[in-house]
């Protein structure tokens, strides 16, 4: 599975660019009745000058004369294009037909893959995160692990984007892998299974009665829809919550429009996030509508470093409007958009166009977002109690009983449940154990505010 480096970033899909402002203005070839000397006449700064021009005209032809293998002029030029657009950030690309069908079937979760979001860095493949219920997640793939090998070959700076293309293929093909976990000495090798991903996007469920459970793993043109679909359900079967967590760790982001829709469903108003960049189609803010799912009920949000681009719109926009307390870890501080410039019906331009801001104002690329509070990324084991004797008052011989009767059996205090959850997912009992003292707050009458 090849995910195009943007696939784990805010996209915002537009129409081609009509005039490509700020582009370098290349001089105009001399004429052959101009003087010998103005060749050399120095360009303004943010122009190319014909130098510049005969040098890249040079390298082309010393590749296409002396490289060691023949390169025909459609690669050279196409090669020529990604590295210009590569040589800006990491998250511009060129698209070409498979890059285009690969960015739909990103948006949509359907293709053919491991279910890994990957990222270059600094000649490394790196994993942003797994996704949920895929090959990558069942094989105990984490973010933050390195990617070494591709069936056997080790991967190098030189061939790393062909190794992009690797990771996906039909479902039911085999790839091995070299996998370095985060802080290990030595890579493992996993064998794993290609599969038809279907992903979905939005997951809910009660953790215990009145505290929902929302999942959201991805960013999809549908993922507002679903979570309004799957919420309303549970809300009209279960009733009005006391509390929600909302769960974006490992969320590696989508598309700018779901998350700005997302934000809406839990905002009754406030700006959810502004974008700007040097075109005045970037510049734009986002706003939140009247209509919050949860009726204002408490929120904890939880994240880690896997949540990026789109998920960080959204744990921006909450944690600013004083709508959801952030739990967790720092998020990874993508905050850049990219917008797709189709250049004809095969080829588009995947460009970053815009930074993007939280409510307050405030920039996060490459700085995340801090948790308001930290959780380490810690494991929990349960104590074995069996072997005390005494652990209340009814343990003890001769006791006085109660003189009223006990209706849940004193034992049934739900400590049992709360060990099980923290030791399958200690950030998530964290979260719930905090959305409780939210929940009391509220029920007392006391300001929820962090």
């Amino acid at each position: 599975m090849r995910f195009p480096r943007p696939c784990l970033l805010a996209l915002l899909l537009a129409t081609p660019l009509l005039h490509a402002q700020g582009a370098p203005a290349v001089a105009p070839a001399e004429s052959s009745a101009a003087p010998a000397k103005a060749a050399s006449v120095a360009a303004p700064a943010d122009q190319v000058d014909l130098d510049d021009v005969r040098n890249f005209a040079h390298v082309y032809q010393i590749i296409r004369q002396a490289y060691v293998e023949k390169v025909d002029n459609k690669t050279l030029m196409n090669d020529a294009i990604k590295g210009m657009l590569a040589g800006l950030d990491p998250h511009s690309a060129y698209l070409d037909k498979d890059g285009l069908q690969e960015l739909n079937e990103d948006t949509t979760g359907q293709y053919g893959g491991l279910g890994i979001e990957v990222m270059e860095d600094n000649g490394l493949l790196k994993i942003v995160s797994p996704i949920d219920d895929t090959p990558a997640s069942r094989a105990g793939i984490k973010p933050g692990d390195v990617i070494t090998a591709v069936n056997g070959k080790v991967i190098t700076p030189d061939n790393i984007d062909s190794m992009f293309d690797d990771l996906r293929g039909a479902p039911g093909t085999k790839i091995t892998l070299g996998i370095l976990h985060e802080k290990a000495e030595q890579p493992v090798s996993m064998t794993l299974t290609r599969e038809r991903i279907s992903m979905t996007s939005v997951k809910v469920r009660e953790l215990e009665p009145g505290y929902a459970y929302i999942r959201i793993s991805q960013f999809q043109d549908d993922t507002a829809g679903d979570l309004e679909k799957k919420l309303g359900g549970l809300l009209q079967k279960n009733g009005q919550q006391k509390g929600a967590v909302l769960d974006l760790r490992s969320n590696p982001g989508g598309l700018l429009t779901s998350a700005v829709a997302v934000s809406d469903d839990f905002l009754d108003s406030g700006t959810i996030v502004t974008t700007r960049g040097r075109l005045p189609d970037s510049n734009l803010t986002f706003s939140a509508h009247p209509g919050d799912l949860l009726n204002g009920a408490p929120m904890v949000l939880l994240t880690d470093n896997g949540t990026a681009s789109a998920a960080e719109i959204v744990s921006g926009a909450l944690k600013d409007n004083h709508r959801a307390l952030i739990v967790g870890r720092r998020t990874f501080g993508k905050g850049v958009v990219q917008t797709v410039l189709p250049l004809d019906e095969t080829h588009a331009v995947k460009l970053t166009t815009a930074r993007y801001y939280t409510p307050n104002g405030t920039s996060i690329q490459a700085e995340g977002i801090k948790p308001d509070i930290a959780l380490a990324d810690l494991a929990v084991t349960k104590v074995d109690d069996s072997q005390v004797p005494i652990s209340s008052e009814a343990d003890l011989p001769h006791h006085l009983a109660n003189e009223i009767a006990a209706t849940g059996g004193i034992n049934n205090d739900g400590s049992a449940e709360n060990a099980k959850l923290a030791t399958s997912d200690y950030a998530l009992s964290q979260a719930l154990n905090i959305l409780k003292g939210l929940a009391l707050r509220k029920d007392t009458g006391q300001p929820a505010a962090h």
